[in-house]
């Protein structure tokens, strides 16, 4: 895919459909992993006029990890991602109105789904279900929540801490189309997509495995393997 304009030039304007809004991630996560950061919406003129207005251009639903920071991946600055975050990318009803609230009241036409490799959350879940072992306190909240997930990768191959994150990415894109009529009504008039990956933490690759809604070709990452969406 070729990478197109370093950052937005002029001040105010946004994607607006959702495949404008996926190409312009793609390409600030080439330049994240590229090491050529535009570092773009950054500075102090930027700053002064966002206080009056926000208008993000993408809504990020991805795991709390400190390694797994949108803005830095993606190579975007302030006004552009409205994040949300929980440990394992775990849905409540405060993560749905969140998400609601970026797609409903502020109209961002893309939802992107972050899941990462090395997730503690992962592996907490996988332990729970082999060993029946269940963590204390909330954590445990977490786990129960994520363990759908390890279930339904164990029903379709082998159990690894690759295939749970891919089926809880694709579980968790599934549920919000599924769970809110403001995002499923969005997808369906062709206003919204649904972006779910998986981003590696050494190559700073952050590579699709699902979609739901038309973001145009991309290669879609299914067991390992890349075809055309």
């Amino acid at each position: 895919m070729s990478v197109p304009e370093r950052h937005r030039t002029q001040p105010g304007t946004r994607p607006s459909t959702p495949e404008q809004a996926w190409r312009l991630l793609a390409a600030g996560n080439a330049r994240f992993m590229a090491d050529e950061r535009a570092h773009p919406h950054q500075d102090m003129d930027v700053r002064h006029r966002l206080a009056l207005k926000q208008a993000p251009f993408a809504v990020f639903f991805g795991c709390g990890d400190s390694r797994v920071a949108a803005e830095i991946i993606f190579d975007q600055g302030l006004g552009d991602l409205f994040v949300v975050r929980t440990a394992g990318h775990v849905v409540d009803f405060s993560v749905l109105g969140s998400l609601e609230f970026g797609v409903g009241n502020l109209g961002a036409p893309l939802v992107v789904v972050l899941g990462h490799d090395s997730c503690g959350a992962v592996a907490a879940a996988i332990h729970s279900a082999q060993s029946g072992d269940m963590p204390k306190g909330y954590v445990r909240d977490i786990v129960e929540r994520m363990t759908p997930s390890v279930f339904a990768a164990a029903r379709q191959g082998p159990l690894t801490s690759e295939s749970v994150e891919r089926e809880h990415v694709r579980s968790t894109c599934e549920l919000l189309y599924e769970r809110s009529t403001i995002i499923r009504e969005s997808v369906d008039t062709g206003r919204l997509a649904i972006v779910g990956c998986e981003y590696k933490l050494s190559e700073g690759a952050a590579q699709v495995v699902h979609v739901i809604g038309d973001i145009g070709g991309v290669d879609v990452i299914d067991d390992g393997y890349a075809f055309q969406h």
